[in-house]
Protein backbone atom coordinates (compact mmCIF):
# COMPACT_ATOMS: atom_id res chain seq x y z
CA UNK A 1 0.00 0.00 0.00
CA UNK A 2 1.31 3.24 -0.75
CA UNK A 3 1.93 5.70 1.78
CA UNK A 4 -0.17 8.86 1.37
CA UNK A 5 0.25 12.48 2.97
CA UNK A 6 -1.02 13.40 6.24
CA UNK A 7 -4.76 15.60 5.16
CA UNK A 8 -3.96 19.19 5.90
CA UNK A 9 -6.43 21.43 7.51
CA UNK A 10 -7.24 25.06 6.97
CA UNK A 11 -6.91 25.91 10.49
CA UNK A 12 -4.32 28.37 12.17
CA UNK A 13 -1.96 26.78 14.85
CA UNK A 14 -0.14 29.31 17.29
CA UNK A 15 2.98 28.13 18.11
CA UNK A 16 4.20 27.38 14.39
CA UNK A 17 2.83 30.58 13.16
CA UNK A 18 4.08 32.06 16.18
CA UNK A 19 7.70 30.51 15.05
CA UNK A 20 6.93 31.63 11.66
CA UNK A 21 6.14 35.17 12.47
CA UNK A 22 9.86 35.29 14.40
CA UNK A 23 11.43 34.33 11.34
CA UNK A 24 9.41 37.16 9.17
CA UNK A 25 10.44 39.18 12.34
CA UNK A 26 14.48 38.31 11.56
CA UNK A 27 13.94 39.11 8.34
CA UNK A 28 12.76 42.93 8.40
CA UNK A 29 15.68 43.19 11.33
CA UNK A 30 17.59 42.57 8.68
CA UNK A 31 16.26 44.69 6.05
CA UNK A 32 15.95 47.55 8.45
CA UNK A 33 20.25 46.69 9.32
CA UNK A 34 20.95 46.72 6.07
CA UNK A 35 19.90 50.41 5.14
CA UNK A 36 21.28 51.31 9.15
CA UNK A 37 24.68 50.15 7.40
CA UNK A 38 25.29 47.49 10.21
CA UNK A 39 26.05 44.84 7.63
CA UNK A 40 27.38 42.07 10.78
CA UNK A 41 23.81 42.70 11.99
CA UNK A 42 21.70 42.35 9.40
CA UNK A 43 23.81 38.54 8.10
CA UNK A 44 23.58 37.47 11.74
CA UNK A 45 19.58 37.90 11.57
CA UNK A 46 19.20 36.43 8.43
CA UNK A 47 20.63 32.83 9.95
CA UNK A 48 18.10 33.39 12.70
CA UNK A 49 15.40 33.98 10.63
CA UNK A 50 16.90 30.97 9.07
CA UNK A 51 16.67 28.66 12.10
CA UNK A 52 13.05 29.78 13.12
CA UNK A 53 12.43 28.64 9.58
CA UNK A 54 13.37 25.41 10.28
CA UNK A 55 11.85 25.34 13.72
CA UNK A 56 8.06 26.24 12.50
CA UNK A 57 7.69 23.25 9.92
CA UNK A 58 9.19 21.11 12.08
CA UNK A 59 6.98 22.25 15.41
CA UNK A 60 4.15 21.73 12.56
CA UNK A 61 4.95 17.92 11.79
CA UNK A 62 5.44 16.63 15.29
CA UNK A 63 2.42 18.66 17.18
CA UNK A 64 0.32 17.34 13.55
CA UNK A 65 -0.65 21.08 13.56
CA UNK A 66 0.28 21.34 9.68
CA UNK A 67 -2.21 23.41 7.47
CA UNK A 68 -2.70 25.20 4.29
CA UNK A 69 -2.76 28.53 6.36
CA UNK A 70 0.93 27.93 7.90
CA UNK A 71 2.43 26.76 4.90
CA UNK A 72 1.10 29.67 2.78
CA UNK A 73 2.26 32.18 5.56
CA UNK A 74 5.27 30.46 5.41
CA UNK A 75 5.98 30.87 1.99
CA UNK A 76 5.04 34.80 2.31
CA UNK A 77 7.70 34.84 5.24
CA UNK A 78 10.36 33.44 3.37
CA UNK A 79 9.84 35.57 0.61
CA UNK A 80 10.66 38.75 2.92
CA UNK A 81 13.69 36.34 5.10
CA UNK A 82 15.43 34.24 2.30
CA UNK A 83 14.25 36.93 -0.54
CA UNK A 84 13.96 40.52 0.08
CA UNK A 85 16.05 40.93 2.89
CA UNK A 86 19.47 39.05 1.28
CA UNK A 87 18.95 40.75 -1.87
CA UNK A 88 19.00 44.60 -0.17
CA UNK A 89 22.10 43.14 1.95
CA UNK A 90 24.06 42.22 -1.09
CA UNK A 91 23.11 45.61 -2.59
CA UNK A 92 24.29 47.96 0.12
CA UNK A 93 26.74 45.99 1.19
CA UNK A 94 28.49 45.13 -2.09
CA UNK A 95 26.90 45.79 -5.12
CA UNK A 96 25.99 49.78 -4.90
CA UNK A 97 29.19 50.76 -6.81
CA UNK A 98 27.98 48.85 -9.82
CA UNK A 99 24.40 51.00 -10.09
CA UNK A 100 22.08 49.95 -12.44
CA UNK A 101 23.69 46.71 -13.00
CA UNK A 102 24.07 46.01 -8.55
CA UNK A 103 20.29 46.38 -8.07
CA UNK A 104 19.07 44.55 -11.40
CA UNK A 105 21.52 41.87 -10.13
CA UNK A 106 19.92 42.21 -6.50
CA UNK A 107 16.29 42.27 -8.30
CA UNK A 108 17.55 38.86 -10.01
CA UNK A 109 18.11 37.16 -6.65
CA UNK A 110 14.54 38.82 -5.39
CA UNK A 111 12.53 37.17 -8.50
CA UNK A 112 14.58 33.55 -8.63
CA UNK A 113 13.27 33.31 -4.86
CA UNK A 114 9.96 33.88 -5.68
CA UNK A 115 10.00 31.39 -8.49
CA UNK A 116 11.38 28.69 -6.27
CA UNK A 117 9.08 29.45 -3.84
CA UNK A 118 6.17 28.98 -6.32
CA UNK A 119 7.59 25.90 -7.49
CA UNK A 120 7.40 24.16 -4.77
CA UNK A 121 4.49 25.62 -3.52
CA UNK A 122 2.76 24.01 -7.13
CA UNK A 123 4.88 20.51 -6.52
CA UNK A 124 4.20 20.19 -3.01
CA UNK A 125 1.45 17.54 -2.93
CA UNK A 126 3.28 15.60 -5.93
CA UNK A 127 6.45 15.69 -4.41
CA UNK A 128 5.17 14.74 -1.04
CA UNK A 129 3.77 11.54 -2.67
CA UNK A 130 6.99 10.81 -4.99
CA UNK A 131 8.96 11.28 -1.77
CA UNK A 132 6.78 8.52 0.15
CA UNK A 133 6.75 5.91 -2.52
CA UNK A 134 10.53 6.31 -3.17
CA UNK A 135 11.80 6.86 0.32
CA UNK A 136 13.96 9.91 -0.97
CA UNK A 137 13.38 12.84 0.78
CA UNK A 138 15.33 15.83 -1.61
CA UNK A 139 14.79 19.20 -3.19
CA UNK A 140 14.34 20.79 -6.71
CA UNK A 141 16.60 23.36 -7.16
CA UNK A 142 18.78 25.52 -4.30
CA UNK A 143 16.33 25.71 -1.00
CA UNK A 144 16.07 30.12 -0.74
CA UNK A 145 17.15 29.50 2.74
CA UNK A 146 20.41 28.41 1.49
CA UNK A 147 21.02 30.51 -0.99
CA UNK A 148 20.28 33.40 1.64
CA UNK A 149 22.50 31.73 4.33
CA UNK A 150 25.27 31.82 1.83
CA UNK A 151 24.93 35.56 1.18
CA UNK A 152 25.13 36.26 5.16
CA UNK A 153 27.79 34.06 5.59
CA UNK A 154 29.72 35.84 2.82
CA UNK A 155 28.83 38.87 4.39
CA UNK A 156 30.54 37.26 8.05
CA UNK A 157 33.47 35.75 6.49
CA UNK A 158 34.77 39.09 4.89
CA UNK A 159 34.16 41.05 7.53
CA UNK A 160 35.93 38.71 9.76
CA UNK A 161 39.18 37.60 7.59
CA UNK A 162 39.23 40.80 5.15
CA UNK A 163 37.68 43.88 7.70
CA UNK A 164 37.04 45.39 4.55
CA UNK A 165 35.41 45.62 1.21
CA UNK A 166 37.36 45.86 -1.54
CA UNK A 167 36.95 45.31 -5.63
CA UNK A 168 38.15 42.13 -5.46
CA UNK A 169 34.81 40.70 -3.03
CA UNK A 170 31.97 43.15 -4.89
CA UNK A 171 32.59 41.63 -7.81
CA UNK A 172 32.97 37.95 -6.02
CA UNK A 173 29.55 38.60 -4.73
CA UNK A 174 27.86 39.68 -8.11
CA UNK A 175 28.81 36.38 -9.41
CA UNK A 176 27.79 34.83 -6.17
CA UNK A 177 24.40 36.29 -6.70
CA UNK A 178 23.89 34.93 -10.60
CA UNK A 179 24.94 31.57 -9.45
CA UNK A 180 22.42 31.12 -6.36
CA UNK A 181 19.50 33.15 -8.84
CA UNK A 182 20.32 29.86 -11.18
CA UNK A 183 20.61 27.10 -8.67
CA UNK A 184 17.59 28.56 -6.95
CA UNK A 185 15.49 28.19 -10.41
CA UNK A 186 18.00 25.02 -11.69
CA UNK A 187 16.90 21.46 -11.47
CA UNK A 188 19.73 20.12 -9.32
CA UNK A 189 18.77 17.89 -6.51
CA UNK A 190 19.62 19.09 -2.42
CA UNK A 191 19.97 16.75 0.11
CA UNK A 192 17.48 17.29 2.82
CA UNK A 193 17.45 16.56 6.17
CA UNK A 194 14.29 16.82 7.67
CA UNK A 195 13.31 13.41 6.96
CA UNK A 196 16.73 11.73 8.21
CA UNK A 197 15.95 7.56 8.67
CA UNK A 198 19.05 7.01 10.75
CA UNK A 199 19.39 3.57 12.54
CA UNK A 200 18.79 2.64 16.00
CA UNK A 201 22.15 1.29 16.17
CA UNK A 202 23.68 4.43 14.61
CA UNK A 203 21.80 7.26 16.70
CA UNK A 204 24.45 7.44 19.62
CA UNK A 205 27.63 7.88 16.78
CA UNK A 206 25.07 10.23 14.63
CA UNK A 207 23.91 12.01 18.32
CA UNK A 208 28.64 12.11 19.10
CA UNK A 209 29.48 13.49 15.75
CA UNK A 210 26.81 16.16 15.62
CA UNK A 211 28.57 17.52 18.77
CA UNK A 212 31.53 17.82 17.59
CA UNK A 213 30.36 19.23 14.18
CA UNK A 214 28.63 22.15 16.85
CA UNK A 215 31.99 22.27 18.64
CA UNK A 216 33.77 22.76 15.67
CA UNK A 217 31.21 25.39 13.92
CA UNK A 218 30.95 27.21 17.18
CA UNK A 219 35.12 27.66 17.14
CA UNK A 220 35.05 30.17 14.58
CA UNK A 221 31.43 31.15 13.31
CA UNK A 222 31.69 33.42 10.42
CA UNK A 223 34.35 30.68 8.41
CA UNK A 224 33.04 27.21 9.47
CA UNK A 225 29.72 28.65 8.58
CA UNK A 226 30.41 29.85 5.12
CA UNK A 227 32.46 26.93 4.37
CA UNK A 228 29.48 24.53 5.27
CA UNK A 229 26.92 26.47 3.17
CA UNK A 230 29.43 26.73 0.37
CA UNK A 231 29.66 22.67 0.52
CA UNK A 232 26.12 22.54 0.41
CA UNK A 233 25.63 25.05 -2.52
CA UNK A 234 28.14 22.84 -4.34
CA UNK A 235 26.41 19.62 -3.83
CA UNK A 236 23.91 20.06 -5.87
CA UNK A 237 26.14 20.70 -9.10
CA UNK A 238 28.24 17.55 -8.20
CA UNK A 239 25.33 15.44 -7.73
CA UNK A 240 23.82 16.12 -10.92
CA UNK A 241 27.73 15.56 -12.69
CA UNK A 242 28.35 12.06 -10.96
CA UNK A 243 24.80 11.04 -12.29
CA UNK A 244 25.67 12.13 -16.00
CA UNK A 245 29.09 10.55 -15.76
CA UNK A 246 26.97 7.51 -14.55
CA UNK A 247 24.65 7.62 -17.40
CA UNK A 248 27.78 8.11 -20.15
CA UNK A 249 29.94 4.80 -18.66
CA UNK A 250 29.12 2.11 -20.69
CA UNK A 251 27.47 -0.89 -19.13
CA UNK A 252 29.50 -4.12 -18.80
CA UNK A 253 28.54 -6.86 -21.24
CA UNK A 254 28.45 -10.38 -20.20
CA UNK A 255 29.92 -12.91 -22.49
CA UNK A 256 28.97 -16.72 -22.01
CA UNK A 257 31.54 -18.35 -23.51
CA UNK A 258 29.84 -21.36 -25.17
CA UNK A 259 32.06 -24.64 -25.27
Amino acid sequence: MENTPQPVTNRMYIVPCMLTICSLFSGFYSIVSSFNGHFLAAAIAILVAAVFDGLDGRVARMTGSTSTFGMELDSLCDMVAFGVAPGVLAYLWALTPYGRYGWLAAFLYVAATALRLARFNAQAIENTRAAARSGHHDFTGLPCPAAAGMIATSVMFSTHVFKTTDTVQHITLLLLVYLLSYLMVSTHRYPSFKHMDIAREKRFQVFVGLILLLILMASEPPITLFAATLLYILSGPLIAARVRLRRKKPEPVNRIDLQ
